[in-house]
């Protein structure tokens, strides 16, 4: 399955909390903050959520 890079790149201070659990949900605790999860429809949906604080790419695959 493919896997995407989530960055966090905005503060979650003053976000409603909703957008502030989702982003936790999603592994990202600090601006700056990395991680590397499944593209799956859940996360997907949690991606469309707060997509105003974080930027996506996805993850390219090495044949060795």
């Amino acid at each position: 399955m493919k896997q995407i890079i989530i960055k966090q790149i905005k503060s979650i201070i003053g976000r409603i909390p909703k957008h502030k659990s989702t982003i936790k949900g999603l592994g990202l605790r600090y601006i700056g903050d990395i991680v590397i999860r499944e593209d799956t429809p859940s996360i997907r949906g949690m991606i469309k959520k707060v997509y105003y604080m974080i930027q996506i790419k996805e993850k390219e695959k090495r044949c060795i």
